[in-house]
């Protein structure tokens, strides 16, 4: 089994799933020496091959794909990181969808049998004028990520419907864990309650707590890929939640993980919030806010998410007050 992206934080996780299944993986990394460890996989150390490759070089994709000679390909590399895209929209479409035509092509030139898995992205939708949205909303990208993506999914229906080929777009929604960098909103809230916890930080800076998103946990999404690439017929898939939470809802659950108070009494005896909203960061809300419909997946995978909004929360926060060395309060 092949996973690029296999230090990112789905690309961990599905590995571990894959091993724990008595599969043989290959996994590509842009350099090989140290990337598991740096990664804080080094428990996979010797248990996986590694593959050295680039999205923005095809030649070393493709000899990738080759030399791993897999039945099954999972292709989750790609920048993950939206904002990003705006600053260089010839990087992220150059990695994001001619890395996967190069992906796909590659495969197809190995033998007809082999599976291929995109990892698509919610981000496909934007203002989709529905929510929440399954596999046939309409697809109107905010961002040059989600048209770079767009592309990719565009491609794996079009060479699904013309070859007939095993291909899948998993379309996935927030999902998150403990291995999410911090710059991602999840992480810079649970780091930041675990700070405040530990006694290190006195407030958290954040913007509009009324955005909506659906978070899942990403052992469920990556479960769900596994289920879409060896199911009998291959298809697109909505892998979400389902359930729509507000930033406001994620800081609670943090705080309340944490087992500290978010509005405490000041030397005056008024009370304060312990988050402080910035004003460059709120945003006009969305009117169609990212929230999946995974029925899809739900009849025709058998898939249902495992880990609650709530107990993700809490995973998050046990993890960086452990990384700070204190306990929960």
């Amino acid at each position: 089994m092949l996973i690029t992206g296999i230090t990112g934080q789905d690309g961990g996780y599905l590995a571990e799933r894959l091993l724990a299944d008595g599969d043989e993986v290959v996994g590509t990394v842009r350099r090989a020496d140290g990337a598991l460890a740096a990664a804080g996989l080094g428990h996979l150390e010797g248990r996986v091959e590694l593959l050295e490759a680039d999205l923005l070089d095809g030649g070393s994709i493709r000899r990738a794909v080759v030399d791993a000679g897999a039945e099954e390909i999972y292709h989750l590399a790609a920048p993950t990181f939206v904002p990003d895209s705006w600053r260089d929209p010839t990087e992220v479409t150059t990695a994001v969808a001619v890395g996967t035509a190069t992906v796909l092509a590659a495969a197809g030139e190995l033998r007809g049998d082999v599976r291929v898995l995109v990892a698509s992205s919610s981000e496909i939708f934007g203002d989709a004028g529905v929510s929440p949205q399954a596999e046939d909303a309409p697809k109107r990208p905010r961002s040059p990520y989600g048209v770079a993506k767009l592309a990719a999914h565009g491609l794996v229906g079009t060479l699904r419907a013309h070859h007939g080929r095993f291909l899948v777009s998993a379309i996935t929604f927030n999902h998150e864990s403990p291995r999410r960098p911090e710059r991602f909103l999840p992480r810079k809230v649970t780091a930041g309650v675990a700070a405040i916890a530990a006694g290190r930080e006195q407030t958290l800076t954040l913007g509009d707590q009324a955005a909506v998103r659906d978070w899942s946990h990403a052992r469920d999404i990556v479960d769900g890929m596994v289920l879409a690439l060896r199911h009998d017929e291959p298809g697109d898939y909505v892998l979400a939640s389902g359930i729509p939470h507000t930033v406001g809802d994620l800081v609670d659950a943090a705080f309340a993980a944490a087992g500290v108070e978010r509005i405490v009494t000041g030397p005056d005896g008024v009370p304060r919030d312990r988050v402080v909203v910035d004003p460059r960061f709120v945003r006009p809300p969305e009117q169609w806010p990212p929230v999946g419909d995974p029925s899809r997946a739900i009849e025709t995978l058998g898939w249902r998410p495992q880990v609650t909004f709530d107990d993700l929360v809490a995973e998050m926060v046990a993890a960086d007050l452990e990384r700070l060395g204190v306990e929960r309060a």
